[in-house]
C-alpha cells in the first residue's frame, strides 16, 4: 500500500464519519409513539383513559441542575364526576417519565 492510497482511505473514513454522525445521533431517541404507548399503559392501571397526545418534536427541559431532551404529551381521563387532564414530560432517550401534573 502506498501513501496515496492510505491518505485517500483516511480522508474517506473521516468524511463518512462526519456525514453519519448527525443521523446516528438523532436515532438514539425513542419514537414518540412508543413513549406515548408506555405512558398510556401506566395510566390505564388506574382506570380507563379517553384521549392522549404527544408532541413529535423533542424539546429541551431543565430540572434542577440537569437538562434533558424530552417529549411532552397529555392524557385525558373521564371519571364518574369529572374529567381529568394530565400532562407529562418524558425523556426522549429512555422514555422514562420525568414529571406528571394535572391541569
Amino acid at each position: 500500500m502506498n501513501a496515496k492510497s492510505f491518505f485517500f482511505g483516511l480522508i474517506t473514513g473521516v468524511a463518512a464519519a462526519a456525514l453519519l454522525q448527525k443521523p446516528l445521533a438523532a436515532s438514539t431517541f425513542k419514537q414518540p409513539e412508543n413513549v406515548l404507548h408506555k405512558v398510556k399503559s401506566q395510566f390505564k392501571k388506574n382506570g380507563p383513559i379517553s384521549g392522549s397526545w404527544i408532541e413529535m418534536k423533542t424539546q429541551s427541559y431543565a430540572k434542577g441542575p440537569f437538562t434533558y431532551t424530552v417529549y411532552k404529551g397529555g392524557i385525558t381521563r373521564n371519571l364518574a364526576t369529572h374529567t381529568e387532564q394530565w400532562e407529562f414530560i418524558a425523556d426522549a432517550k429512555t422514555g422514562l417519565v420525568l414529571e406528571t401534573y394535572v391541569l
